[in-house]
């Protein structure tokens, strides 16, 4: 059974929440990282977008600051070896709260080339991964990491898992906010997404349970509403971010 939550830790998680409404340039706002490492004891903690497919690392932010120029190859080189990195690729799964125990012991762990290249110098022994939505070919994940010490535990999982729906759809507001996109319905959203992802209007209708003659009807609203006459003038301009 986890831990029980103390009134501690649920102030700490509403100044976490409270810090994610700040403007930020990209990324989260940097009191967000802080107080979330406060909530979650961690020895270093990062929020990262990145694109697998590509390869590609969009922000890469980290209290403390551990900034590296250096080249990432060897990281992506045992990616898709590495169980807890791939997981939300191979999944689909963004809402659970993962762990490196949930998929290794720990001699299992120290013999993957991810520990042994990457994260053993680095001196990493446990991680927790919270994801984030994000748009068609990409994941954004906020990790906890720590050294030799504890495993995160049941309470961790419980306060990230509370955690996580208030500072996704802060994020997504804030990434909203940057795009100077007009507001469009949650809705309009999803069937964007689904746009940018490659459906057909015929796929669109039968993922979101309409008929096509509606999905044709939100499409017409949705380039009303972005200024736009065509799905890729509107898939850009919803996604400015999106590689092509």
């Amino acid at each position: 059974m986890p831990e029980a939550v103390t009134g501690s830790d649920l102030r700490k998680l509403l100044s976490v929440i409270d810090a994610s409404r700040a403007e930020a340039p990209a990324g989260l706002p940097g009191v967000v990282l802080e107080r979330a490492r406060d909530l979650v004891s961690c020895d270093c903690i990062s929020f990262i977008e990145l694109g697998s497919a590509r390869q590609r690392t969009y922000i890469d932010q980290s209290v403390p600051d551990e900034s590296n120029p250096e080249d990432d190859q060897p990281f992506w080189q045992h990616y898709w070896d590495c169980a807890p990195c791939c997981y939300p690729d191979t999944s689909r799964d963004l809402l659970s709260i993962t762990t490196i125990s949930d998929f290794y012991t720990r001699r299992e762990f120290h013999n993957t080339g991810m520990y042994v290249d990457v994260l053993g110098p680095a001196g990493v022994e446990a991680e927790a991964m919270m994801c984030l939505s994000a748009p068609p070919g990409r994941s954004r994940r906020l990790i906890f990491f720590r050294g030799p010490g504890p495993d995160f535990d049941g309470r961790d999982r419980l306060l990230l898992s509370l955690l996580r729906s208030h500072l996704n759809e802060a994020y997504q507001e804030l990434a909203r906010r940057r795009c100077t996109v007009p507001a469009l319905t949650s809705r309009q959203w999803e069937l964007l997404r689904l746009l940018a992802s490659g459906h057909s209007n015929a796929e669109i209708a039968s993922e979101l349970v309409v008929s096509t003659h509606t999905v044709r009807k939100h499409l017409e609203n949705i380039f009303a509403r972005l200024g736009v006459t065509n799905r890729t003038a509107a898939i850009a301009k919803a996604f400015p971010n999106l590689p092509y």
